[in-house]
């Protein structure tokens, strides 16, 4: 199972501007994982939230390309599943390289809760719902609070002083 041996992560997001960009697909998958993402968002303190839909997963990277200049951190959620042709492995490859070219290129973080499965019964799994064995979308917008938490922290160090305690 994917989830073992994951590390819980906390931080305190209060003051950060976090966009949520969901994909429209597999409605119940994609459900479950925008509540993980917002329940997250809530615990971590998180009060300026968007939600932004777009029709599929692969539109995700264009989204967030253009909301990165103005949000602390992203949750990027879809799901892919395989079918019979080779379109799921070009969608699960260009969203997952133009995700990270986007945080690296914009330094804003995003939380990468785009589940690729082979069946739908993967995806339900992994969608955070009741029964579900994990919550990715959760799991996706605490990595993106916390990384954006991080880089706040290094931006306000002095270059060589030492690392104080994280939050």
């Amino acid at each position: 199972m994917s989830g073992n041996g994951a590390p819980e992560v906390r931080a305190d997001g209060r003051g950060l501007r976090v966009a949520v960009v969901a994909a429209s697909w597999h409605t119940t998958v994609m459900d479950g994982l925008l509540d993980g993402a917002r329940r997250a968002l809530e615990a971590a303190g998180v009060q300026d939230v968007a939600v932004i839909r777009v029709p599929g997963t692969i539109e995700l990277t264009v989204a967030c390309a253009r909301l990165a200049p103005t949000f602390d951190a992203l949750v990027a959620l879809g799901v892919v599943i395989r079918g019979g042709t080779p379109h799921f492995d070009y969608v699960c490859s260009g969203v997952t390289g133009g995700l990270t070219q986007v945080s690296a290129t914009t330094g804003c973080p995003i939380g990468f809760g785009v589940l690729t499965c082979d069946t739908e019964e993967q995806a339900l799994d992994r969608a955070g719902l009741p029964g579900s064995t994990e919550d990715k979308g959760h799991e996706a917008a605490m990595a993106a609070v916390a990384t954006a938490v991080a880089l706040a922290g290094l931006a306000t160090r002095s270059v060589g002083a030492p690392a104080s305690s994280a939050r």
